[in-house]
């Protein structure tokens, strides 16, 4: 549920237009004109970087007469073909019907080839010829993610809401085409400040475009309790009901929650859902004098500090409000994972702490799910198969960063998120009037230019699952402050998680990101023009 609006609603269908960027119609970031693009895009030069590429011959043209092809037995490659569809549409003015792949020959076809192991499951083969053009995936996820490389591809005015002049090419020869890391993630705090289905939407098919496949949302904090749980109600009737500053806050019914998901699920993104625990609680010990060893509910949180609150480990009603919390946000969660935060506990004690999380995470276990913590947990024993997610600095304490390294060596797995790097809430620099800094400053080279299978002393490379770049809100209130601090950095963590170790360089990559600028402005992407990038000319 929701007290305001801040953008308007997004119009028409959620997979042809949501995707296309028709949101935002031709406004561009700044009012910038577009610059001046390359009428035919050299192969491979996108983001994230493709694995191989190989130019040969002249591009494929789309025309008015251009089909794409499906396998109509299979429902997951037509729906791709319609979202294809919808991304192509509104700018060329084509009608692209979506057939059977045999009547799309010298069209766009998207094959399914379950046979071709070496390509797992989201890599692909995009094959440009005039004669037409194919990707081909082992898994629709893979054809998905092709679908973004060939996105890229086209010049970007392709995604605007009207009709473009086109030409329409993609540069002749073969990308081949798998991920580094199978978990590339990013986070969206919405408890901070809260944020509608429609914005989250929007985040999510911006995460899309450049092959993300995690979403985690932090749904808890001591600003506001985000998600509804049916057996303790008043968690979002009064912990939901405010923000930092003091705004209206909001929630999140049980079946927008289930909207969200299956949006995600539509782009090949898993949803991970965090309820932060034992601390980051004010709002959940506001709704509920019981969770407080005093019996008392402390008043709303509207601040910004951290490290004051905690659940109350002793107390029997404790386990039943996290069974429940537990069982009832697994219910609504088809994915693998669930989130239970466990950082800046400062106001529990190391024998609670470890006693509360020796509790809870068999309570993951028990509805079907696999804990994710933040790398606090490995102050505890993480549970087998746990994945914790480090969000240590470079000058976080030798110590520290060895224990999260043993229990890597001892089979837990790796997620990374230092902030002062992933963290997508760090100001650029001290003129940056949003986001904090207590990270240090982020400029967009010190985000990109760090290799996650060395970045953790000690930890073996193969306990390092993938890369997240969290995007915390105390500061940021609109679509517009999301953006404004995502990019240009996202993309680059982006093609951390994705592309080869060996492809890494900054000095190449500043370039490819730079002409990445007209696409931001076509989808009104409000992007911040760091002076380490050259962009185009405004």
């Amino acid at each position: 549920m929701r007290q305001r609006r801040r953008i308007p609603a997004l119009v028409g269908s959620l997979l042809l237009v949501a995707a296309a960027g028709v949101a935002c119609g031709e406004a561009s970031a700044g009012g910038r004109v577009p610059a001046a693009e390359p009428e035919v895009r050299p192969l491979g030069r996108i983001v994230p970087v493709p694995a191989s590429v190989t130019p040969e011959g002249e591009p494929y043209t789309l025309t008015r007469t251009t089909r794409i092809g499906v396998d109509e037995d299979s429902a997951e490659a037509r729906a791709l073909g319609r979202y294809l569809a919808g991304l192509l549409r509104p700018a060329t003015g084509f009608p692209l019907p979506v057939v059977d792949e045999d009547a799309a020959r010298d069209g766009i076809r998207l094959r399914l080839a379950p046979d071709d192991t070496g390509l797992g499951d989201e890599g692909y083969r995009l094959a440009s010829s005039p004669d037409g053009l194919t990707l081909t995936a082992r898994a629709p996820a893979g054809l998905f993610r092709g679908v973004q490389t060939l996105r890229q591809q086209l010049p970007s005015a392709v995604e605007r809401g009207t009709v473009q002049p086109g030409p329409w090419k993609v540069a002749g020869g073969t990308v081949t085409d798998t991920p580094r890391y199978a978990y590339r993630g990013a986070m969206l705090d919405v408890s901070r400040h809260f944020f509608t289905v429609d914005e989250v939407k929007r985040y999510i098919d911006q995460l899309a475009l450049y092959k993300v496949n995690t979403l985690h949302l932090h749904l808890s904090d001591d600003q506001g309790w985000r998600i509804a749980v049916d057996s303790w109600p008043r968690l979002t009737a009064h912990g939901g009901a405010t923000e930092v500053g003091g705004g209206p806050g909001g929630f999140y019914t049980k079946e927008q929650y289930r909207e969200i998901v299956r949006y995600a699920a539509a782009r090949y993104q898993e949803v991970i859902p965090e309820i932060d625990m034992p601390g980051h609680t004010n709002a959940a010990l506001s709704s509920y004098a019981e969770l407080n060893c005093d019996g008392v509910a402390p008043p709303p949180y509207t601040g910004v500090k951290v490290g004051f609150s905690s659940l109350c480990a002793s107390k029997p009603v404790t386990y039943d409000f996290v069974d429940d919390v537990i069982r009832e946000i697994a219910a609504l969660t088809p994915g693998r994972y669930l989130h239970i935060g466990g950082d800046e506990a400062h106001s529990t004690s190391h024998a609670d702490y470890t006693a509360f999380m020796d509790r809870v995470q068999p309570v993951v276990a028990k509805y079907g799910k696999t804990v994710v913590g933040w790398h606090q947990l490995t102050g505890a024993t993480p549970a087998e198969g746990a994945l914790v997610q480090y969000w240590g600095l470079d000058r976080t304490p030798a110590a520290e960063k060895e224990r999260v390294a043993a229990a890597a060596r001892s089979g837990t797995g790796l997620v990374l998120s230092p902030a002062d790097r992933t963290y997508l809430d760090m100001k650029y620099t001290k003129d940056t009037p949003l986001g904090l800094s207590w990270a240090g400053y982020v400029e967009v080279r010190r985000s990109y230019d760090w290799d996650p299978d060395s970045y953790l002393a000690g930890a073996p490379a193969s306990a390092v699952r993938g890369v997240e770049a969290p995007l915390w809100t105390e500061t940021l209130a609109t679509s517009s402050d999301l953006e404004t601090m995502a990019f240009p950095r996202l993309p680059g963590i982006a093609e951390l998680g994705w592309s080869p170790a060996a492809s890494h360089d900054w000095e190449t990559y500043k370039v490819r990101l730079a002409e990445q600028a007209p696409r931001f402005d076509a989808l009104g992407i409000a992007y911040h023009r760091s002076p380490q990038v050259p962009w185009p000319a405004e």
